[in-house]
């Protein structure tokens, strides 16, 4: 059976997809495509699944929507095929799904947030918090394609988390585009959700602007067993003159002692990253600075990205970097961090992890770690590592 939304991008998006699936139920023959604009990869997905729709699914009314299409809806609408276009805020409105041929223009991208429950993709369950940005890095087009910082209330976001515990979810990730921005603070929204769904097993973050961690989420990160020992920050580059010219919030050192404190707080946390690579003006010298950078702060997980020009950000009116020099530099910082993953990995040879269980005897760990084990999907159990690689662990029942 073709799946009937095809999603590209971030977790947000997975989460609204969701949302979008469940208004679709009497819409047959209706193909969504949710686009992603952070890069121009991630926009050549798009308009290459919509090629494959046409192809595969002739006479499917194709409706396309996601960040690239607020961003430049006419451009979406002339592709041959496209039904329908829907802006960010519009298609998470029932009504717009009722009759999927009518051709709706993006509204608006500062309309207050839809209510849109949480969802369980196999195991692990997914709960919006947050969307929109108030800031505005050099490089990024996310506040154009959704907007200013919106805030989930929290005892909305408390009783999505409740049903979804009480569907038999063991995990819940909180996301959005900027969680940290929320307007009770991720903190203080983290405990409240802590303390009124006790039977929460546990809870995770999705990516933070380290610049904004709260004193609450520090308290929790010392005390609370429920939440994660896994911080994964939007940090971008370990040179602070790029980050000076990404107008990125924090310095190298600054997140260097965040790293730190964190790892002090909850010894053997995991720490991530998001890093461009190649941003325009970078040389040889300030690339090393982030070689280094990872070097020193130890990251074993990174996703690194060749930077991506987006038309209209001041960055791509910058001196750019030869895009095989982009690569060559994104290859190096992901050798680096598989060298941190190895380390990280080996030194929880013969510990006892908990796992939730996922599908294909796969799973993770606490500390977000791929980890191949055999297990019933869904149970949350104790097992022992007995192999660890860069690339995960193995483990057994305990």
């Amino acid at each position: 059976m073709q799946d009937s939304v095809l999603t590209f991008g971030c977790r947000l998006n997975l989460v609204e997809s969701e949302a979008i699936r469940g208004m679709l139920n009497a819409s047959e023959g209706t193909v969504v495509i949710n686009t992603c604009a952070v890069t121009a990869e991630a926009e050549r997905q798009g308009r290459q699944a919509i090629r494959r729709v046409v192809r595969e699914q002739p006479g499917a009314q194709i409706v396309v929507t996601g960040c690239a299409v607020q961003l430049d809806p006419a451009r979406w609408q002339a592709l041959p095929g496209v039904s329908r276009v829907l802006g960010n805020a519009d298609k998470l409105r029932p009504e717009n799904w009722a009759h999927a041929a009518s051709r709706v223009s993006p509204i608006d991208a500062t309309a207050p947030l839809p209510s849109l429950n949480g969802f369980a993709s196999h195991t692990r369950g997914f709960v919006q918090v947050q969307a929109g940005c108030d800031h505005r890095c050099t490089f990024c087009t996310i506040p154009f394609g959704r907007g200013p910082n919106r805030s989930v209330p929290a005892m909305e976001a408390v009783a999505q988390v409740a049903a979804l515990v009480a569907a038999g979810v063991q995990e819940v990730v909180l996301t959005g585009v900027d969680i940290a921005s929320h307007a009770d603070g991720i903190g203080r929204l983290a405990a409240t959700i802590l303390r009124d769904v006790p039977d929460l097993a546990r809870l995770r973050l999705s990516s933070l602007d380290p610049a904004t961690i709260d004193a609450p989420l520090w308290d929790l990160l010392a005390d609370e067993p429920r939440l994660m020992p896994h911080l994964h920050l939007s940090l971008q580059s370990g040179s602070d003159l790029v980050l000076k010219r990404m107008r990125r919030r924090h310095t190298s050192d600054a997140a260097l002692e965040t790293i730190a404190r964190a790892r002090q707080l909850r010894p053997g946390l995991a720490i991530g990253a998001d890093l461009i690579a190649g941003f325009p003006t970078e040389s040889d010298v300030l690339a090393e600075d982030t070689e280094q950078f990872l070097e020193q702060a130890a990251i074993p997980y990174v996703h690194v990205f060749p930077y991506s020009e987006r038309p209209g950000t001041p960055a791509a009116r910058m001196p750019a970097v030869p895009v095989p020099v982009r690569r060559e530099r994104a290859a190096r910082l992901r050798s680096i961090a598989a060298g941190h993953a190895a380390a990280f990995h080996r030194a929880q040879l013969g510990a006892t992890v908990s796992v939730l269980a996922e599908r294909g005897g796969r799973g993770h760990t606490q500390h977000f770690t791929p980890v191949r084990l055999n297990a019933e999907p869904g149970a949350l159990l104790q097992a022992r590592v007995i192999a660890a690689d860069a690339y995960g662990l193995q483990a057994e029942a305990a």
